[in-house]
């Protein structure tokens, strides 16, 4: 007899049909393999109380603070830790319960629903201005062009142009001078239709500038303001372009002076939700979101969404993550920009690990192979 000891990361569907189980044995096991961990805040104690017994009558369990049978206080914290059969069950079970169960049930339900792998998008960063944290991101017109075509040569799927810094207490720029930075690029990508070969994105929230990038070929706008000018909204939805949001505490002049939240993870989603439901107002059918890593947010901030990134897979929009070379590594192992790109790839694998589905990089050959090797392991 030989006993292994398996990844918690195999295609557990893949090592079910090698064995040559059934297509409904595979989708019942398949759901026993994957474990959730849920944190529950604020949940009333009868809640928590019923909500014990209906996981640990399934084989589930709901870890809560000592004294909770008693209903010591109103309301308690609580940790589930259920597979995904096990909250589909509970998910039907406290429909009918009293004490906000009937809305974690709902909570649930959104946690558990199949969500297809979609093909991991490289994201190529050029910058058209000349004080962007990264020098070597830097170029203009036909330098930007040749630097283009090399991205698309590596594997970038898409190209984000921007014309202004949004690093901490970056200046402030006119819309027409950001204008008049992007502008000879996005002629040169219109004159040599270079949209035909890869999707670009404007890094902007001003509409003078992402106007004149969509008349040039551009279906994307990065918004690091998460569309908060109604105009870029309506620019979105009259070109039919993708909208990325981002979340930022304050602006990039203010930002990092001393983020703080009360709860990270519900305020960001919230956030997302707010500005979800506005983008669809417009009429704006593609979104992606992103998580703003370094953009009003503490080291622990950032690892913490990292992490965590699979609690805005419920939102049902996909998920880009920028941590290149970024601040947030050299507070975690001091090193230069040049020096950070080890630490770019190991936070970059971890968002990929987490359910992201774009990544915005300085770095695309050796992101391409990242993504290459980590689509492999998961096949596995």
């Amino acid at each position: 007899m030989l006993v292994e000891k398996l990844s918690n990361t195999i295609d557990i569907d893949a090592h079910l049909k090698k064995l040559g189980v059934d297509s409904g044995g595979i989708n019942i096991l398949a759901d026993k393999a994957e474990l959730h961990i849920i944190h529950i805040k604020d949940l009333s104690v009868g809640g928590a109380n019923i909500l014990k017994q209906d996981a640990l009558s399934i084989g589930a369990d709901l870890a809560v603070p000592r004294g909770t049978v008693l209903a010591l206080t109103p309301k308690v914290d609580c940790i589930l830790i259920a597979t995904t059969r096990h909250l589909k069950t509970l998910a039907r079970k406290e429909l009918a319960q009293p004490f906000g169960l009937k809305e974690l049930a709902h909570k649930l339900s959104e946690f558990v629903k199949v969500q297809t792998s979609k093909p991991i998008d490289i994201m190529g960063i050029i910058n058209a201005n000349d004080d962007s944290f990264f020098s070597k991101s830097r170029f203009e017109n036909e330098n930007a062009i040749s630097k283009i075509e090399e991205m698309i040569e590596e594997g970038a799927t898409i190209i984000d142009i921007g014309g202004v810094s949004s690093a901490p207490n970056a200046k402030i720029v006119s819309p027409e001078e950001e204008l008049s930075r992007i502008q000879a690029i996005c002629d040169l990508i219109k004159e040599k239709k270079l949209y035909e070969r890869v999707n670009f994105s404007i890094d902007s929230y001003e509409p003078i500038a992402i106007e004149y990038a969509l008349k040039s070929g551009f279906t994307i706008v990065n918004d690091i303001t998460g569309l908060q000018n109604d105009a870029v909204c309506k620019l979105c939805s009259d070109y039919n372009a993708t909208a990325i949001i981002m979340h930022m505490q304050g602006t990039p002049q203010t930002m990092q002076l001393n983020p703080q939240y009360e709860n990270i993870l519900s305020e960001v989603y919230d956030f997302f939700q707010k500005r979800i439901a506005k983008a669809e107002d417009f009429g704006i059918k593609n979104i992606v979101i992103d998580i703003g890593i370094g953009f009003g947010k503490s080291l622990d901030d950032n690892l913490y969404l990292l992490k965590n990134l699979e609690h805005f897979k419920s939102l049902k929009k996909p998920l880009l993550v920028g941590a290149s070379r970024k601040s947030m590594i050299d507070k975690i192992v001091p090193s230069k920009i040049e020096e950070r790109l080890a630490g770019t790839l190991v936070l970059h694998h971890e968002a990929l690990m987490n359910g992201a589905e774009i990544l915005r990089v300085h770095d695309v050959k050796e992101h391409f192979s990242l993504v290459k090797i980590y689509e492999a392991l998961a096949k596995v």
